[in-house]
């Protein structure tokens, strides 16, 4: 985490990150925030509006609060990126939900049995599951 809600004044949270290959969250809408990212290096598989299109290094993603979106590293290596939401408070799910990373150790992974309390924590910070990402 670079910053969150608390270190500026509830304005927005900032965090950086690695997907593993494999991994990205199902299709979900964000009611609280609007979210953006800006993949470092890699790329990923991002839905929204019923489509898909590939996003990699340098570029730059908004998602209005209430739109349905995800993504997914389809790759062999880990992507890096970096989060931006808007108002600050999600980054507490991941601090809630979430595993510390270790330096020199493996990207913690969430595995199916993971995912109801994940879901559980989110729904508690504005995020709600979407069947589809053309929601919004």
């Amino acid at each position: 985490m670079k910053a969150s809600r608390d270190s500026t004044g509830g304005s927005l949270s900032f965090l950086e990150a690695s997907i593993p290959p494999g991994s990205g969250p199902p299709p979900h809408i964000h009611t609280l925030e609007d979210e953006a990212f800006y993949i470092l290096s890699g790329s990923l598989e991002f839905r929204s509006g019923g489509q898909s299109r590939q996003v990699g290094t340098g570029d730059f993603i908004h998602v209005p609060r209430g739109v349905g979106h995800s993504f997914r590293n389809n790759g062999v290596h880990a992507v890096r990126m970096v989060f931006l939401y808007t108002p600050g408070g999600f980054e507490n799910f991941f601090v809630e939900a979430g595993e510390p990373a270790e330096p020199g150790r493996p990207i913690p992974r969430w595995g199916p049995e993971d995912y109801p309390r994940a879901v559980e924590i989110a729904t508690r910070y504005g995020w709600q599951p979407s069947l589809e990402e053309d929601e919004g």
